[in-house]
């Protein structure tokens, strides 16, 4: 597939970030829960606020060997417990949890984790093969494709955001909503709001390409 919409949330969003900042031509159009997604590997030593970093404890338990143990032990009770941090108003079942936890039988599961928790607080290095991308993406590159993003309002770790801090990140056309009673797992937790955005992205696509001065408006969406 030469070309294609690309639409994901978490690691999933910074894939599909990175794909649209550093081959725009292939992206025809984004759709990204959080917004800018775009590691900033020169300020992971940066503090925030107190209540994210408690939210975050996961990134710092992964930088102990205890913690790599803990997630080959049991990744499915790490999981719950993040699940229910960071989409406090989703109810979901147990089989929910499980169907996802097939995905952690993986053999390389745990050192693909640890690794990219380790790496994004500049505890461990990237890898060579892609040193030359991580240099361009190190820069915090602009997103020139429609963009639509997307925050959660009972998002856990991620307060929903006007978009306005991340607007210097998208010099394409974009829209901003937020999604009332979505978590971090919007697209689960909301599929009806991704749906939307999937199909408005190409709308917008259509729309504003080609035009100067296009302006992103803020929509809240139900």
């Amino acid at each position: 597939m030469e070309r294609a919409y690309l639409a994901g949330y978490d690691w999933g969003g910074r894939a599909a970030n990175v794909a649209a900042a550093l081959w725009p031509e292939r992206v025809l159009g984004l759709v990204s829960v959080n917004s800018y997604l775009i590691q900033d590997i020169g300020a992971a030593m940066e503090p925030v606020a107190p209540e994210r970093e408690a939210g975050f404890w996961y990134f710092y338990y992964f930088l102990t060997e205890r913690g790599r143990a803990g997630l080959a032990a049991d990744p499915q009770g790490i999981a719950r417990v993040i699940w229910e941090r960071n989409s406090p108003k989703w109810p979901f079942r147990e089989e929910d949890l499980e169907r996802t936890a097939r995905a952690f039988a993986n053999p390389d599961y745990t050192d693909v984790v640890i690794h990219s928790y380790r790496h994004r607080l500049g505890a461990a290095p990237g890898a060579e093969a892609y040193a030359a991308f991580e240099a361009r993406l190190a820069e915090l590159p602009a997103i020139t494709v429609p963009t639509v993003t997307l925050d959660g309002r009972a998002d856990g770790n991620f307060p929903a955001s006007d978009g306005s801090s991340t607007a210097r990140h998208f010099t394409g056309p974009r829209l901003h909503r937020q999604v009332v009673n979505a978590g971090h797992n919007l697209p689960q937790e909301s599929p009806e709001a991704f749906a939307a955005a999937v199909r408005d992205v190409r709308v917008l696509r259509h729309t504003y390409v080609g035009r100067d001065g296009f302006s992103g408006r803020n929509q809240d969406s139900t």
